[in-house]
């Protein structure tokens, strides 16, 4: 394992955060989207999208779909960019990869990622996994003198969803996960609608929005309080903050006004009052992340051992990023904590990178070598495994047969109960499934966008 390159990429459904182990500290920040510009009438695909000058109404095609990963020809032309020489430039029959999936992933999904590691892109080895199981290899909950807690709970806060990760010595107590439908995907949607009918048209300017969003907004620890002030005062109190539009004929990207800074000739402003606080709000109300998620979610554990999960709390995600969130979780958490027990929420400077850096330092040790699952492995006993190796929250499978010859006879039986099959109400959503040969998903995802 140790001389060939090991790729990392903590696949978020937003951004996609990408290295070598040994070369990239700081992962690369790869938008997971194919993006289509009005402006200049161009496509651009995952990395290309820092060329494209003129950003006004893009049109964004997303491989992830309500949390799930269903549009593998976008994914895969996306795949292709990064491990191009425009990016890690890496061979991947050459390397191995640890690769992040999403929580509660479904099993006709992973068959497929396991799929294009060993037959489109012919890794050597890869281990897959959800971000909060690497956070235990990583600094988020690291103290001086210290070693890491054997009970932590992880609030990762993403694009599609918010989920309660526990983790116990260093596994996943899948049965006291919960998830809350709210994500920063819904949050830029909310701000998106409101900014549109109080002030400017803003539907077709997702990507303008959300940079409004992160520039400005924040979580109020006191939201009725603020909610008068905005009342109060509309136009001049504490909270009032004017955003300039980027400008990009000149190459001025978009920027908070700075108090007292004159406008030049013909930029155009938003005024954002109420709308910085109220937008975010939506992660604490009506479904309380305090009360119904992460209490609930210690609820769950065992009695002996939930003081020290209250104790030991890490934020991940873009969303832990707003200015306040983990000032107002602790806030709230204390009053629902037992009295007994310390409350104490830690925190990254870029939660966003989080995974991607226990990721890194997860597979920097020696045990790594021994969560992965090789090529001749997958060649022998196909996605089975996968499955026995990678933990998820589906029990874990015991004495799979061996070999593909027993996945014919499996076949076989599958046949006498397809019409049960074809009507089950929880079947996964649909995926659609890349073109077969390398550099063939990039070109298709061209011609559909």
């Amino acid at each position: 394992m140790s001389p060939r390159a090991v790729v990392v990429l903590d696949n978020g459904a937003s951004t996609i955060k990408a290295g070598i182990l040994g070369v990239h500290d700081d992962p690369l920040l790869i938008p997971n989207a194919i993006v289509r510009s009005k402006g200049d009438n161009s496509t651009y695909i995952g990395h290309e999208l820092g060329r494209c000058r003129d950003r006004t109404s893009l049109r964004f095609r997303l491989p992830f779909e309500k949390g799930f990963l269903v549009d593998w020809d976008a994914q895969k032309a996306i795949w292709d960019g990064i491990f191009s020489s425009e990016v890690l430039g890496v061979d991947t029959s050459e390397a191995s990869l640890l690769i992040t999936e999403p929580y509660f992933n479904l099993p006709n999904i992973q068959s497929i990622y396991d799929q294009f590691v060993f037959e489109e892109y012919e890794f050597q080895a890869y281990h897959r996994c959800t971000p909060a199981s690497l956070i235990p290899h990583g600094r988020l909950f690291a103290r001086a003198g210290e070693p890491t807690p054997e009970c932590m709970l992880v609030v990762d806060s993403g694009f599609s969803f918010t989920h309660i990760v526990p983790i116990l010595n260093g596994a996943i107590v899948w049965e006291a996960v919960k998830r809350i439908d709210v994500g920063g995907k819904l949050l830029t949607n909310h701000l998106k609608e409101v900014i549109s009918f109080r002030q400017w048209n803003m539907m077709e300017e997702t990507h303008i929005v959300n940079e409004v969003k992160e520039a400005c907004c924040f979580v109020s620890d006191e939201f009725k309080r603020d909610l008068e002030t905005c009342r109060a005062h509309p136009t001049k109190n504490a909270i009032v903050q004017e955003y300039i539009f980027p400008d990009y004929s000149a190459n001025r990207p978009g920027r908070v006004r700075r108090p007292g800074e004159p406008l030049d000739e013909g930029s155009q402003t938003l005024t954002m009052n109420n709308e910085r606080f109220s937008v975010p709000e939506i992660l604490f109300h009506p479904t309380d992340i305090g009360y119904a998620t992460v209490a609930a979610s210690i609820a769950h554990l065992p009695d002996d051992l939930q003081g020290m999960f209250w104790a030991n709390i890490g934020l991940v995600g873009g969303n832990t990023a707003l200015p306040g969130f983990r000032e107002r979780l602790t806030s709230e958490l204390r009053s629902l904590a037992p009295i007994d027990c310390a409350v104490v929420v830690h925190s990254s400077a870029r939660p966003v990178e989080e995974a991607y850096r226990a990721a890194v330092a997860f597979a920097a040790r020696p045990e790594f070598a021994q969560a992965v699952v090789t090529r001749a492995e997958y060649q022998e006993m196909g996605s089975s495994a996968c499955r026995r190796k990678f933990r998820d929250w589906k029990p874990a499978e015991k004495d799979a047969p061996r070999g593909r010859e027993h996945a014919k006879g499996r076949a076989q039986k599958g046949k006498q109960k397809q019409s049960d099959s074809d009507s089950d109400d929880s079947s996964p959503p649909p995926t659609k499934k890349a073109a077969r040969g390398r550099g063939r998903g990039r070109g298709a995802a061209r011609r559909q966008a």
